[in-house]
């Protein structure tokens, strides 16, 4: 499979994926923890599909100590008991953020409130800006139909 468009050779892109990865390097270095991060962004580009982004963050998350069992059970984070009460909530704001068009009232006030149990506004802050950082992402790829599996961590960090 090859993908639609090359972004690292368009000019346009280029400039445009320089602040992109820029603001990707902020969050991996804001107080919200590395493996709550990874948790998100995995679970943000399973409900889009995106292919790319599944294995780029399944890699950074084992790289980063992650075990097969959580990363296996991501999808189905309600039911598994492996996830602490902070990684849950974010992993609900993570689907409530990405699934908007579903919910027209996007993330809950009950899933905020259940955010802000866990996280300090910063914190917060970084998990909104993850969000929506994953689901640019997500669509960058999903659009030009980058393949996925090459991946290496660290690659883009």
């Amino acid at each position: 499979m090859d993908a639609r468009l090359n972004y690292f050779a368009s000019p346009t892109a280029g400039k445009a994926l320089k602040y992109f990865m820029s603001a990707g390097r902020t969050l991996k270095d804001s107080p919200l923890p590395t493996a709550t991060q990874e948790l998100v962004a995995l679970r943000v580009s399973q409900i889009n599909g995106c292919a790319v982004c599944i294995d780029m963050h399944t890699k950074e998350a084992a790289a980063a100590g992650e075990t097969s069992v959580r990363l296996n059970l991501v999808a189905a984070w309600r039911e598994a008991t492996v996830f602490t009460g902070a990684e849950r909530a974010a992993l609900e704001v993570a689907e409530e953020g990405t699934r908007v068009a579903d919910a027209a009232s996007g993330v809950s006030d009950e899933v905020w409130a259940s955010a802000a149990k866990h996280f300090d506004e910063e914190q917060l802050t970084a998990l909104v800006v993850l969000v929506s950082f994953m689901n640019m992402a997500n669509r960058l790829n999903i659009i030009a139909q980058q393949p996925a599996g090459n991946y290496e961590p660290g690659q883009f960090h």
